[in-house]
């Protein structure tokens, strides 16, 4: 196995751990280890060894192993189960996520709603009908190149804003998630989400539009489809972000408009 791939795996691991502990256990509290080449052999095609300047690590970790640890089914189960916050007392269903699991485009939005919490799927409602619609102008859809999650994995009473301590308790979850999905680029509906991912407390106004990269991913917020909802206005400049999107995920794969099938 190459350097780069144990990377990889060690990384998502450790994403994984941090969102089922809610901290980062011991056994990664230390400098990352140095990884190197495995020389090819039949003996180590099946298995990932960590190897470090100063020690090699004596469990080994088999492909199969590793693929069951680590799943958007396994991610799913911890978020069920979670407890970490207030929101955990007043949900009906936690809602981790829905779409493909090779996706073009990963869509974070902020929390779930009402219908949301109901269904335990993310974006069903009025504004899930109107980001249906969004999506596929610039030929996206959920059920064929994205996967939508929230930043919150459970609905916030009467739909208010998730609180900071909220965010952070259930944060590591979608960082597991993404680390898993490895989508192309991403787009973040709304303030919150556009704010949490970019680590700014600037109005979703001043930096809508803007392509920055996040761990490597090219990310851009638009306003969120509730907000279109209530004010029309907010459309327009919405379009001029979606095509800005289109046109930047267009230089990564020319040909992906080609494959989508109109629903």
């Amino acid at each position: 196995m190459k350097a780069e791939e144990k990377k990889q795996i060690y990384n998502l691991i450790k994403t994984v751990s941090q969102g089922i502990y809610g901290y980062t256990p011991d056994a990664f509290n230390h400098e990352d280890p140095v990884f190197k080449d495995d020389s090819v052999s039949e003996n180590t095609k099946e298995k990932t060894s960590i190897i470090s300047e100063n020690k090699t690590t004596s469990a080994f970790i088999s492909q199969e192993e590793t693929k069951k640890a680590v799943s958007l089914a396994s991610i799913s189960s911890k978020i069920h189960d979670c407890t970490r916050c207030r929101l955990a007392a007043t949900r009906t269903n936690t809602v981790p996520g829905t779409g493909v699991e090779k996706p073009l485009v990963l869509v974070i939005g902020e929390g779930p709603g009402y219908e949301e919490d109901q269904q335990a799927l993310p974006f069903v409602g009025a504004a899930g009908q109107l980001l249906d619609k969004m999506l596929a102008s610039i030929c996206l859809s959920r059920k064929q190149n994205c996967y939508i999650a929230n930043i919150v994995k459970c609905r916030p009473p009467q739909n208010r804003d998730p609180q900071p301590d909220e965010i952070q308790a259930c944060i590591s979850y979608l960082d597991a998630q993404i680390t898993l999905l490895k989508p192309k680029m991403i787009i973040l509906m709304g303030r919150i989400a556009g704010q949490t991912i970019f680590k700014t407390n600037r109005g979703i106004s001043s930096f809508r539009g803007e392509i920055i990269n996040y761990n490597g991913i090219p990310a851009m917020a638009t306003y969120h489809p509730s907000a279109l909802l209530r004010n029309t206005e907010l459309k327009a400049p919405a379009w001029e972000d979606l095509k800005k999107f289109r046109a930047e995920l267009l230089k990564i794969d020319p040909d992906y408009q080609h494959s989508f099938v109109k629903e």
